[in-house]
């Protein structure tokens, strides 16, 4: 079943007088959607006590909850401390994030930083097959783990890259975010055959369990001749993607992902908007 749901709470949450994730399920719930991603941007900052009573709060109320593992991850990284604090922040993630109730986890793989990209792609290809195998001794393999697309020439993450990460392990599956793909690539999605296009590519690398079952995020981002800059809101007009020509491509390949709306603030109202374009 296709999900579509918020990363995080909206501008209109806050502004309703909400604080915390106390009401983030009843919220998402109440809008008629039924995904939502908690992210641990800055850090696994939460009790297992408190991942329990959230998942509790998600399950009555029939919302699927993932988490964002934090930005901090370098798998690409040289310094040997901080690429052993990248295993301890997804695993540590996917610990409280299954006391949440969640499924599925998403993380950044790497930078490229001073090394080519021919020798920081292989090198974060060996370190997720070092991640894989502390995933299978922690008993995490029953999730799903979703390395991302990104959005800057700098980071490490391409379509193809994550498509090859992905082939390392089976609870591997890629997060697209689109909002960075069309960023990295200049504003080049266009039309819905951009979309299946990039479906395409998944399918033949991965097969179409993996593509069926991939995690989205999107959202409209301001992007320079390096990349993602900020994330916008649908309203805007000058920067893609375009939701119509994303959720047309849905419907040609008949696929129902987890989907991710990361607008700025607008979050919940534009996975609503895509939502409601789907069910048309």
């Amino acid at each position: 079943m296709i999900k579509f749901g918020p990363s995080g709470n909206s501008e209109a949450y806050h502004n309703a007088g909400y604080q915390g994730s106390s009401n983030s399920a009843k919220w998402v719930k109440d809008m008629g959607l039924n995904a939502f991603e908690y992210s641990f941007g800055r850090g696994v900052n939460v009790s297992e006590q408190k991942a329990i009573e959230i998942g509790e709060s998600f399950k009555n109320y029939g919302v699927e909850i993932s988490v964002h593992c934090p930005y901090f991850i370098n798998f690409a990284g040289v310094d040997e401390q901080k690429v052993e604090n990248s295993y301890g922040y997804v695993l540590s993630s996917l610990k409280i994030g299954k006391l949440m109730g969640a499924k599925r986890a998403v993380f950044h793989p790497a930078a490229q930083g001073k090394l080519d990209r021919e020798t920081a792609v292989n090198l974060t290809k060996e370190r997720l097959k070092i991640l894989a195998d502390k995933i299978y001794e922690n008993g995490f393999d029953d999730m799903i783990v979703c390395p991302e697309t990104m959005g800057k020439s700098a980071q490490i993450g391409t379509v193809q890259e994550i498509v090859d990460f992905c082939k390392i392990a089976p609870f591997y599956y890629p997060c697209v975010d689109f909002g960075h793909v069309n960023s990295l690539w200049q504003g080049a999605l266009k039309s819905p055959s951009d979309y299946v296009d990039i479906f395409d590519t998944i399918e033949s690398g991965l097969g179409f369990d993996k593509l069926n079952n991939m995690h989205v995020h999107f959202s409209k981002i301001m992007y320079s001749g390096k990349g993602e800059v900020k994330h916008l809101t649908f309203e805007d007009t000058e920067y893609g993607p375009n939701p119509e020509d994303f959720i047309t491509a849905l419907k040609i390949k008949k696929i129902e992902p987890f989907i991710v709306s990361e607008s700025a603030g607008t979050q919940d109202i534009d996975a609503k908007i895509m939502q409601e374009l789907y069910c048309k």
